[in-house]
């Protein structure tokens, strides 16, 4: 099988069973978060921070054993790609508040100290006898979602790149798999206000796994853009590792804290790092 196909299969697995899993526990548990993803969040963004640190980044300096590029340069596309991904971001709450009629009032701020505000929901639990809109702010949440997964499958195409001939292994599979578990939040985002919306459980669930298709779209395209050549490669993995870092510090780690507010998901940060360390080096 070529490798671009294991890639786009790998990928969907990361975007579409992960959001899905996601859409699985929302419709199961409710808005309830739970302490163990809590705790799996954090160690995926532990992972994620190693591998951007001891792999991405130093393959962007040396993207072959006969080129090398200024890391100066690293550092400047990878503020790019962070900055990007914190622009999409922006862009997404901006037109996705607006579902929310009482988000700009003054006792609930515009500020991501909870964990709705945090995955783009804003306050939807405060919906819950509006069911036609809750249904149309998770369908409005399922085409969020999408548009995010796309910069995410990048990095994942991004990483494959770096070994084309390594797929079941390395940093792509890595990758792949904390990216994931990254999901499962945003997944339960999209299917809470559809099942509450009075859609049945089996259709918010479906619609909730479809919004991690684009997620393999992406991976075509970091994986395609880096095979170009080495200085190609250096630039996507750069701004992989930006908008990676955005997701460690912007999002896996606030998503930890908030759904458990305490120290153990630090710890768990820790292990993440320990353990992507290790296999950054197997």
């Amino acid at each position: 099988m070529p490798a671009i196909a294991m890639v786009a299969i790998i990928t969907a697995i990361a975007g579409i069973v992960g959001t899905g899993l996601g859409g699985v526990v929302g419709a199961i548990l409710g808005k309830d978060s739970t302490k163990v993803v809590s705790l799996l969040l954090s160690f995926a963004g532990g992972i994620m921070l190693a591998v951007v640190a001891f792999d991405l980044m130093p393959v962007a300096i040396n993207p072959t054993d006969t080129d090398e590029v200024g890391w100066y340069w690293v550092i400047l596309f990878v503020l790019i790609g962070y900055g990007l991904v914190q622009l999409l971001n922006y862009f997404i709450d901006k037109h996705s508040s607006k579902e929310v009629e009482h988000s700009a009032k003054e006792e609930h701020p515009h500020a991501h100290d909870d964990l709705d505000e945090l995955i783009h929901a804003d306050h939807l639990v405060h919906h819950k006898g509006d069911n036609k809109q809750l249904f149309w702010a998770g369908l409005i949440m399922a085409i969020v979602i999408a548009l995010h997964n796309v910069p995410e499958g990048m990095v994942i195409g991004a990483s494959y790149a770096i070994e084309p001939d390594v797929l079941l292994g390395g940093s792509g599979l890595i990758m792949a798999v904390v990216i994931g578990l990254h999901n499962i939040p945003e997944g339960m985002a999209v299917s809470v206000p559809l099942i509450a919306g009075g859609t049945k459980r089996w259709k918010a669930v479906l619609i909730t796994a479809s919004s991690g298709v684009p997620t393999v779209i992406g991976a075509l395209i970091g994986f395609g853009v880096g095979a170009l050549s080495p200085l190609a490669l250096s630039i996507c993995l750069s701004l992989a590792s930006g908008a990676m870092l955005y997701v460690v510090f912007g999002e896996l780690l606030p998503e930890s804290i908030l759904m458990w507010k305490s120290k153990l998901p630090a710890f768990f940060l820790l292990l993440g790092v320990l353990v992507g360390f290790v296999l950054v080096l197997i």
